[in-house]
């Protein structure tokens, strides 16, 4: 497991500075949740975490090293994965060979199916225990197009998982995803905790305080809380910013 460092992260467009003077340490093991507002500046930030997106100011360390510079590609070859956004789902291939391509990709291979029956052979074997991870292998051999919702969600985490991260970002996993698909997601999540360092971006206020070791509140680009989710959910000022509209189902 490897530690995640931001210090005064910031990002702008035009006259609105959207990230602003953001430090964070997301410790390893951890899952870490970052809250806050339609528009307060997630999305954005974890796109300055993946290197999709370059940041103003600011330096962002894996472990030690120092990643600010580097792209998305580099950084997912030194364990950071940004699930949901970090591949493209091919619609038209199984659950299985969508994570496939996964597990060539980070084995260094041009994406291309399979030169022998040995090749094939070791990335279904790894692309099937990515699978089961997300919980998942039950639909290896269904196509992307063909699952659910939560389903697609689930082989989104096993394509992130296929790359063999230490770090996690999850931007809304639960997005659109309810009932027993949320439960399900959630219960996945829980066995995955310990394992990496995972940085969970979510509006599903009861997914967030049932995983997360700590929490960060954004808001406006800026953090102005962070800590266990009892003291977050009782802090006055995250209330009166964040959580007063929905006080009712997180207290």
């Amino acid at each position: 497991m490897t530690s995640l460092t931001v210090r005064n992260l910031t990002k702008s467009f035009g006259a609105l500075k959207v990230t602003d003077d953001v430090s964070l340490e997301f410790v390893p093991g951890e899952i870490h949740a970052i809250i806050g507002p339609n528009g307060a500046g997630k999305t954005t930030l974890i796109s300055q975490l993946s290197g999709q997106l370059r940041s103003d100011s600011g330096t962002v360390l894996v472990g030690e090293r120092d990643v600010t510079r580097l792209p998305m590609s580099d950084r997912v070859k030194l364990g950071l994965a940004r699930s949901f956004q970090i591949t493209s789902v091919l619609p038209g291939f199984t659950a299985l060979e969508n994570v496939a391509l996964a597990v060539q990709a980070r084995n260094g291979s041009s994406f291309r199916f399979f030169r022998t029956v040995s090749d094939e052979a070791a990335l279904n074997d790894a692309a099937l225990v990515a699978l089961r991870e997300a919980g998942l292998d039950h639909r290896a051999d269904i196509t992307a197009r063909s699952l659910s919702h939560g389903e697609h969600r689930r082989l989104e985490l096993a394509i992130a998982l296929a790359t063999e991260p230490t770090i996690l970002l999850l931007d809304e996993p639960l997005a659109g995803v309810g009932g027993e698909d949320a439960e399900a997601f959630v219960a996945n999540l829980q066995k995955l905790k310990g394992r990496f360092t995972i940085v969970l971006i979510e509006h599903d206020m009861d997914a967030v305080f049932a995983l997360a070791d700590r929490v960060s509140v954004l808001v406006y680009g800026r953090i102005i809380a962070t800590g266990t989710p009892e003291a977050v959910r009782s802090d006055p000022e995250v209330r009166a910013a964040y959580l007063g509209d929905e006080a009712g189902e997180v207290v």
